[in-house]
């Protein structure tokens, strides 16, 4: 997975920077890399790191955890860091949106419940393993919703009330002048609810860190870089709202024998310089066991026989690849004095050349 860039280079702001500087960088960025005024796939792509950023750096503990431990530290905390989607983004910093576009998302959309974040598993696999496919189990850390409070974040004989800075509400009204600006409420975040007392067992959050075993099932004829998505296995919503999904990604160790290109495999083979001369019928190795090819007489180094549907599975289970068998003939280093003989013998009946003029006749 790829390294995540420095949150306080992406809002291109000190380590230093107060709350309201952070925002004032985020708002900018946002202005410019908004998906309803810049469409362009990199620009979405910006705005989703840019808002994973201020996610981070305008929450006090969020960014006292990113400034001693970084990324790691904050999903071993438990931390949700990121987005699923721009919708998303529009949910949880309306407030910013409404400022200078009048409107918190596309179309004043309600935030519901928000969907687990995927997780990515990088599997390593053996060549042989990638043509037969198998069944393998792998073990992943995620978050699960907390058992004690079923992911409420707070004990069940503790009972929410009515936050006292909104009055329930979940938004706070600002007078500017003429103007009357509306902004998520800091105190219980848009929720219109606060609690006195956290979970124990999730200090609040609503999920936890767990270990899961799964088993993952490997079709014949996986490459490079394929991907497997396991519905559901990635890390807990919250509530109500469902699982993320794994993806499995997978990378298959080199063969000394044989090259994969797609779905057709090259391999070399070694004959005598009589086999390729008179022509022969010899056993290759394949993937799953032995194959005859037969070598055409006079076959030079270099030439390439082909067996049909001794390659690689289709992973889609239609058929499958070709096998390529690029010929070397070897020649002898070492020849005894009957060898030497027979090969000197054998020059002299060569038909002899007929030797060109001047002018090539």
């Amino acid at each position: 997975m790829a390294t995540k860039r420095d949150y306080y280079e992406i809002l291109s702001v000190t380590r230093n920077a107060s709350t309201d500087d952070v925002k004032r960088a985020y708002r900018k960025i946002a202005f410019e890399f908004h998906p309803d005024r810049n469409p362009d796939a990199e620009a979405e792509t910006k705005f989703k790191e840019a808002s994973e950023a201020y996610e981070v750096l305008s929450s006090a503990e969020k960014r006292a955890i990113y400034d001693r431990y970084g990324h790691e530290g904050l999903q071993s905390g438990g931390f949700h860091a990121g987005f699923s989607d721009v919708d998303d983004i529009f949910s949880s910093f309306g407030d910013i949106f409404e400022e200078f576009f009048g409107f918190g998302g596309r179309g004043g959309k309600q935030r519901g419940p928000r969907s687990g974040e995927d997780l990515r598993y990088d599997l390593n696999i053996t060549f042989q393993e990638a043509f037969t496919g198998l069944e393998k189990e792998i073990q992943i850390t995620r978050q699960e919703a907390c058992e004690l409070c079923r992911g409420k974040g707070y004990p069940p004989d503790c009972a929410p009330k009515v936050c006292n800075t909104c009055h329930g509400q979940g938004q706070i009204l600002r007078s500017q002048g003429f103007f009357a600006i509306s902004s998520t409420c800091h105190r219980c975040h848009g929720t219109g609810m606060v609690i006195d007392q956290y979970c124990e067992d999730c200090r609040g959050h609503g999920k936890v860190r767990l270990s899961k075993k799964i088993k993952v099932k490997i079709p014949a004829g996986v490459d490079n870089n394929m991907r497997l998505r396991l519905a559901g296995e990635g890390n807990a919503g919250e509530v109500n709202a469902p699982h993320g999904d794994l993806y499995v990604f997978i990378f298959v160790k080199e063969d000394p024998h044989f090259k994969r290109e797609g779905d057709d495999l090259m391999m070399r083979y070694d004959i005598s310089m009589v086999d390729a001369a008179l022509g022969a019928e010899v056993i290759v190795t394949t993937p799953d066991g032995e194959a005859k090819l037969k070598i055409p007489a006079g076959t030079d180094t270099g030439e390439v026989l082909t067996l049909a549907n001794q390659g690689m599975p289709r992973v889609n289970g239609k058929g499958r690849g070709k096998l390529h068998v690029s010929i070397f003939v070897n020649t002898p280093k070492h020849l005894t004095h009957e060898q030497k003989a027979l090969l000197e013998e054998f020059q002299t009946l060569q038909p002899a050349k007929k030797k060109k003029g001047f002018f090539g006749y």
